[in-house]
């Protein structure tokens, strides 16, 4: 079992040499939020140090938004220096019309298959036996954040699960409390269906539906319960209006809602805010029923460029991104876990050490974007959020889900 050690100095790992004079690379992504921000100048700032130049590319709107206007950009000639997607298949077309720059190289140098955990994350970066993404991050969506001022308000004691947390929805709205803010996005609405998945079916059941394309148990009574669930959770978010993720974080914070199913990003966030976990709020992975994470998250991918200098410094930033001391930097202030395991996380808060102990006890799930393609994964969200929406039985839903996911075998 890999665990996580504290080391007592940070080593920087960076072998390729250092730049003759500064390269202009464009960066894009859609970290716009505050905490993200905060995150992204920690990148910024590391390779500007190194003797090269952040030209930052943030796209608004998430990453729906932004991945069809950076596929846009790479495939009609105008690529960037380095672009953000998630773990899994959103880049491998890109990838097969050799489009990408191959890092193969770059992590042979700095040893990355034997320091980036869990191994699933590097695989998703390779493709016929060659690496062509850097990845930074572990994000898992299975968190419940609770307010601990919206439940003082209530007089209520802060829930130890999402079954104490459902119940206590009714008093909740009776202090004038929105008991379960979810922002209207698609993603918002898949995301808390995944999460609810793990957390009430269980790690078996999701592997069974989701690595072992089992239709009968995905049509079988353990999912009937996980939409039943989702179906309570729509009722708790009947009157939440927010757009984006942070806005309805926002209501956490500021003790307008009891709580909120996001991924741990929304702890940079509160960090931003400056509130304290454990005595602000309280996080609960796997939302307090089965402390199970997906392995899911953000890697950096580096379109091919005619310049040697831009290929440099393309690799460079590679190389920079999966150094200890950037993962420390970068993931204290995401929210997010750390790629390696063999760095010092110390500073850590509360939230980031339950994350860390689910991640070295091994209950980890592969992200939904890593089990199934683009378009089954386009189509669920749809359907998430057409359920949360209407009056939509738990029971059509399902079904609907299960031909979405046939759809894609």
């Amino acid at each position: 079992m890999k665990t996580f050690k504290l080391a007592t100095a940070l080593v920087a790992s960076v072998a390729l040499p250092a730049a003759a004079f500064a390269t202009d690379l464009e960066v894009t992504h859609w970290w716009t939020s505050g905490g993200e921000a905060a995150a992204v100048a920690e990148l910024a700032n590391a390779f500007n140090a190194a003797g090269d130049n952040w030209v930052d590319g943030a796209i608004a709107g998430g990453g729906s938004t932004a991945r069809p206007i950076m596929i846009s950009r790479i495939t009609g000639g105008d690529p960037m220096g380095a672009t953000q997607f998630n773990h899994g298949q959103q880049a491998l077309e890109l990838v097969e019309a050799g489009l990408m720059l191959d890092l193969t190289d770059v992590a042979e140098a700095e040893g990355w298959k034997d320091k980036v955990f869990p191994p699933s994350l590097l695989d998703a970066c390779t493709v016929d036996g060659r690496i062509y993404c850097a990845p930074v991050n572990i994000h898992s969506p299975e968190w419940l954040w609770l307010s601990n001022q919206a439940y003082a308000d209530a007089g209520l004691p802060v829930p130890a699960n999402w079954t104490e947390f459902v119940a206590s929805g009714p008093q909740l709205e009776a202090a004038g409390k929105i008991p379960l803010a979810l922002g209207n996005q698609a993603w918002q609405s898949n995301l808390a269906f995944n999460a609810i998945t793990v957390a009430v079916a269980g790690l078996d059941v999701w592997k069974q539906v989701n690595v072992d394309k089992n239709m009968d148990v995905a049509a079988g009574p353990e999912m009937a319960a996980v939409f039943t669930a989702v179906g309570d959770a729509r009722k708790l978010a009947a009157n939440s209006t927010v757009q984006d993720w942070n806005q309805a974080t926002n209501l956490v914070l500021n003790g307008q809602a009891g709580g909120q199913i996001m991924g741990d990003w929304a702890q940079g966030e509160f960090q931003v805010a400056g509130k304290v976990a454990g005595t602000d709020y309280t996080c609960l992975p796997g939302l307090g029923l089965n402390a199970y994470l997906s392995t899911g998250g953000d890697a950096f991918y580096f379109p091919k460029n005619r310049s040697a200098d831009v290929e440099a410094a393309q690799k460079r930033l590679a190389a920079l991104l999966v150094s200890p001391e950037v993962q420390v930097a970068f993931n204290l202030k995401k929210g997010s876990l750390p790629i390696r395991g063999d760095i010092d996380l110390e500073a850590a808060n509360d939230c980031m050490k339950k994350g860390l102990e689910v991640l070295a006890s091994g209950n980890l799930v592969p992200s939904g974007d890593m089990s199934w393609s683009p378009d089954v994964v386009k189509q669920n969200e749809d359907l998430m959020v057409e359920f949360f929406k209407s009056g939509m039985a738990p029971e059509t839903a399902h079904q609907q889900w299960v031909s979405n996911l046939e759809s894609g075998l």
